[in-house]
């Protein structure tokens, strides 16, 4: 049996968390730079809010409506988010943490137990433990775990864990779920087979094997096929790493000046790296990308991508900010408003064993850069992101003073600034606080 545990409306749920107040009323969560809406709670979603709803619509749309508006707070979303996985490794033989908000189980020799009623019981550990609502669907595939997994959602009846154990319940679930929703169908498949006739999962389940592969002649979709018909075929994608990790972000605003873009680029390059680290894996290739604002024809367009082999794979913050500014400086061009830049890391292996370039590796430096990470990784940890940056992920800004100062200043030969981080450098004027990992945001009880 597999299990997929789904976070409910994750960010909404983490915030509320430090927010009571908010609980049965509408609370939405924006996008970066609060553009528009990524999350929203069941009171939300009856008012009819959509997701990706700009921002500056809600007022329009929603007059003389008290909604809860929140920006991204990613840091404070992983942090609740692992404390959840936390429980539920020491709960299940095995897991697999799929997405931020949803972790993949595997039941095997927990046969003898009564699931339904397990899950339930995890769901309530993970709410008392954490305050965060979880779904629970199990089934003997994954695919048939994420149809479990939106009936425990949408319907209380399961207390919160929906199983599919039999037959006679795989046909009955599959003829109420949209065939759209499938895991594994995406939105082009969808249009296809609803063009067709195919309405619900069960009419696609219903079809012939030599027919889904003479019509679609793709594995993923004839996978699909047989999990929704009670096979196991779906491979366990936690015995291998990311083949490739993306940092990328659009800007608040657009940028021309060459030190802000590089300051960017800088952040998106060290947290790839941190993301490598976690994995225990390294990279050997990195790349960089920016682009202008496609929507705005009146501008000059330009876009560029270009990559990097490293001499040796490495995890090394330092050796992946250097590499991804001198690609930067190699394609950044004058005179464009850039809206968006991202940094890609490729050839990605375990970090052990490692096999050294043989003409440009010195042992000394490297194990000296690898302390260097784990340290800063360690404060980063326990006194919160950005405690500890490399110079060039510093952004810059004047220090706020009078006229009369800021007159006398532009006489200066090097006026005085002051040094952000890039946590300040997006729009997030309804960001919450960080009571988990922040020692200057801990809740304070009167």
């Amino acid at each position: 049996m597999y299990g997929i545990i789904d976070c409910d409306n994750c960010y909404v749920s983490c915030e509320r968390v430090f927010r009571p107040d908010l609980k049965d009323k509408p609370v939405v969560v924006l996008s970066n730079n609060d553009g528009c809406v990524v999350a929203r709670s069941n009171e939300a979603k009856r008012m009819g809010i959509k997701a990706g709803t700009p921002f500056y619509q809600l007022e329009e749309q929603f007059p003389n409506q008290k909604i809860a508006v929140f920006s991204s707070n990613y840091e404070l979303y992983g942090e609740m988010t692992g404390r959840v996985v936390d429980i539920i490794r020491k709960a299940v033989p095995a897991y697999f943490r799929y997405s931020i908000d949803e972790c993949f189980v595997y039941l095997d020799g927990m046969e003898h137990l009564n699931l339904k009623q397990w899950g339930e019981q995890l769901h309530k550990t993970i709410l008392k433990g954490v305050g965060m609502p979880v779904s629970i669907g199990l089934a003997p595939n994954k695919t048939l775990a994420k149809v479990a997994s939106h009936f425990a959602k949408r319907y209380r009846g399961y207390r919160h864990c929906c199983i599919i154990d039999s037959d006679e319940k795989r046909i009955k679930a599959l003829k109420l779920f949209p065939v759209e929703d499938v895991w594994g169908i995406g939105r082009r498949y969808a249009a296809r087979l609803q063009d067709m006739g195919i309405l619900t999962a069960y009419d696609f389940a219903a079809h012939r094997l030599d027919w889904v592969r003479a019509t679609f002649r793709n594995i993923v979709i004839e996978r699909t096929w047989r999990e929704l018909n009670g096979e196991d075929c779906v491979p366990n994608e936690e015995l291998a790493n990311k083949k490739s990790i993306c940092t990328s972000r659009s800007f608040n605003g657009m940028i021309s000046d060459f030190t802000d873009l590089r300051t960017h680029v800088a952040n998106y390059a060290a947290r790839c790296a941190e993301k490598l680290r976690q994995q225990q894996t390294t990279a050997s290739i990195v790349a960089v990308f920016i682009h202008t604002n496609a929507f705005r024809e009146d501008l000059p367009q330009y876009y560029n991508f270009q990559e990097q082999r490293l001499t040796m794979p490495t995890s090394s913050t330092t050796t992946i900010v250097e590499t991804a500014t001198e690609i930067l400086h190699k394609m950044y061009q004058k005179g464009y408003r850039y809206k968006k830049a991202g940094v890609i890391v490729m050839g990605i292996s375990p970090s052990s064993p490692l096999q050294p370039d043989l003409f440009d590796y010195n042992a000394e430096q490297f194990e000296k850069m690898k302390r260097l990470d784990a340290v800063i990784d360690r404060i980063n940890k326990v006194n919160g992101s950005e405690t500890i940056v490399l110079g060039s992920q510093q952004y810059t800004r004047r220090v706020n003073k009078d006229q009369a100062a800021i007159e006398q200043e532009c006489k200066q030969v090097r006026p005085k600034i002051e040094a952000d981080v890039f946590a300040n450098a997006i729009k997030h004027d309804f960001r919450s606080k960080n009571p988990t990992t922040r020692w200057s945001d801990i809740i304070r009880l009167k």
